[in-house]
């Protein structure tokens, strides 16, 4: 205070005393600016809902908040309504059953696509059914052009053809009805194929022509190719098919593509699928997925695998993975492979005969050799490994890959690595998934839809202690994601449902495979949500209904956690919601 007066000392202190004040109010003033602008107004709310989250710590809910294209909050429908305004669109749920949307967790976009566009034989009963679907087409055909199908499977019909091999009928009638159109039909399981006379005599098929490794023609006791050819014999007939559709105009078979991708999406949507994970895309497909979602033009989530040849693939990974393209819209971050066939065309490796076929063990579709190149791409790429094993051995021998691979690369954790449908297991391996921290990405409709001849195939102890163990996989810690294999099954997310559940066939609720093993309600949502979306390095963004994650979202007509198991097959889409937006609403 030395040289001051006492009166200019004080009004110095008054002076600072009301800079401060200001100071004081302005930084009051500009924080409740901030605190105005941090107020969250919802895009769009939900509400008077039956929420399941699919979220342990939050498990039920009313209502829930989206901004842009995640939910924002979660809880009563007043707390929601707090956070609209005049601009925010509001969805009155009227106590429907909503839950995070189905993730599709193994099937094939671009083959349902097709399947939509041609014959399609997943209902058919008989083989006359077919032969008379295919005549019809036929009519409208021109002469020469191939005429294409999939969905038949012989031990699903209710007659047995009068001249058979392993209950494949004979190509005549078929070929009667169409002496003027090559005609391919695939299995059900991909995994066979029907061809007629005309399609065999372009592909130079004799008796005289040999099984490829890992195929098989059938043959008659005369040794005469009777129409069916399994596994890799397959491309016998379907390199002819190819060669024909070089000669159409590539921008009509482009515009084809794209038209089945459309279909495939409106089927998506319809039965509530949100995120699909592809089983399998050349690096063609995936070019196209890519420019799909950058430019905003793909209304379903796609997660793909490549599947490719190794030494087509080994030097294209500079790239990959793609995670995340056009607004999470696409990833590409695993190679897919196949180690076997499947069971219904005895194309599953198994450790001992079919009980059905004493003398054969099924096929090894791919080179083990082969396999460790994939798998050490894979591991080389940051990529993820999926491979398709059905049986018995095909998934032991995949889990000893695994197993090698892991212990040789101790720096890679945390990789997630997947067998793709895991059917049949020997009871000693069950445990190895959780070991191993391998996915079982199972499929629940194909329990109840192979088991008609499961038991046939492979006897009753095999069928009944290792066949589609989704409870003893769970049991022993494995994660468990469900789907349907699209198009070898129908899409419906439903009956994958109803069948991972009860175990029952649709249309004979009294025919109960092995129930010992069926999975709760929360488990089968949970296998169709969380898990699929964790088996995808994914479940940061779905899978669950939570604050800060996507708003992918299906209403249902129906409690999946309460209603009867009868009123699980009647339940029906109400809404399907991606990002907020509303796709789906009949």
């Amino acid at each position: 205070m030395s040289g001051l007066s006492p009166n200019i000392f004080l009004i110095r202190i008054y002076k600072m005393r009301r800079i401060l004040y200001f100071l004081l109010l302005i930084t009051s003033i500009i924080a409740c600016q901030n605190s105005a602008s941090e107020t969250v107004v919802a895009d769009t709310i939900l509400i008077n809902g039956n929420i399941y989250t699919v979220n342990e710590e939050n498990p039920t809910a009313e209502a829930l908040a989206i901004k842009d294209d995640k939910i924002v909050e979660i809880g009563t429908t007043d707390a929601i309504k707090a956070l609209a305004d005049e601009r925010t669109k509001v969805i009155d749920l009227e106590g429907k059953f909503t839950m995070p949307g189905f993730i599709e967790g193994h099937a094939h976009f671009s083959g349902l696509g097709k399947s939509l566009m041609n014959l399609n034989f997943l209902r058919s009963e008989s083989w006359e059914e077919i032969v008379g679907m295919v005549a019809e087409r036929a009519k409208t055909t021109k002469e020469g052009e191939w005429i294409t199908g999939r969905g038949w499977h012989q031990e699903k019909w209710t007659s047995t053809p009068d001249r058979q091999v392993l209950g494949y009928p004979y190509h005549d009638d078929l070929s009667d009805i169409s002496p003027d159109h090559p005609v391919v039909l695939r299995h059900a399981s991909g995994h066979s194929l029907f061809a007629n006379k005309k399609a065999m005599e372009i592909a130079g098929v004799t008796a005289e022509t040999p099984n490829p490794a890992g195929g098989e023609i059938v043959r008659n006791s005369q040794g005469e190719a009777i129409g069916v050819f399994e596994e890799r014999a397959m491309k016998i007939i379907m390199n002819s098919y190819n060669d024909y559709l070089t000669t159409l105009n590539e921008e009509e078979l482009t515009a084809r593509w794209h038209e089945g991708i459309k279909l495939a999406e409106q089927d998506c949507l319809t039965k509530g699928i949100t995120s699909f994970q592809d089983a399998g895309s050349t690096l063609e497909e995936v070019k196209r997925y890519t420019k799909l979602a950058e430019t905003g033009e793909l209304d379903v989530r796609l997660w793909a695998m490549i599947r490719q040849p190794y030494d087509s693939i080994k030097n294209e990974m500079s790239g990959f993975p793609l995670v995340g393209v056009g607004n999470n819209f696409f990833t590409v971050r695993s190679i897919k492979a196949a180690v076997d066939g499947a069971l219904g065309a005895f194309g599953a490796w198994l450790l001992k005969p079919y009980y059905d076929k004493a003398d054969f063990e099924g096929q090894n579709t791919t080179p083990l050799t082969e396999l460790k190149d994939l798998a050490k791409l894979a591991i080389e790429s940051d990529m993820q490994f999926c491979v398709h094993a059905i049986g018995d051995r095909g998934n032991r021998m995949t889990l000893n890959l695994y197993e090698t691979m892991f212990e040789e690369n101790p720096d890679k954790e945390n990789l997630r690595w997947r067998i793709e449908h895991a059917q049949h297991l020997d009871t000693a391996d069950i445990p190895r998934f959780k070991q191993l921290g391998v996915i079982a990405s199972m499929q629940g409709i194909h329990c109840t839809s192979d088991a008609p001849f499961v038991e046939k195939r492979l006897g009753r102890e095999r069928a009944e202690y290792g066949a589609y163990p989704w409870r003893a996989l769970i049991n022993a810690g494995a994660v468990v994601t469900n789907g349907t294999d699209a198009p070898v099954e129908d899409l419906s997310a439903i009956e994958s449902f109803h069948a991972s559940v009860t175990r029952k066939r649709v249309n004979h609720p009294t025919m109960e495979f092995f129930p010992d093993q069926r999975m709760t309600r929360a488990e089968a949502i949970h296998s169709y949500t969380l898990a699929c979306a964790y088996s995808a390095f994914e479940e940061d963004i779905k899978g669950s209904l939570e604050v800060g994650k996507l708003a992918d979202i299906v209403v249902l007509s129906n409690d999946l956690m309460k209603c009867t198991d009868d009123e699980i097959l009647e339940t029906e889409i109400v809404m399907t919601m991606i990002g907020g937006q509303v796709k789906y609403q009949p």
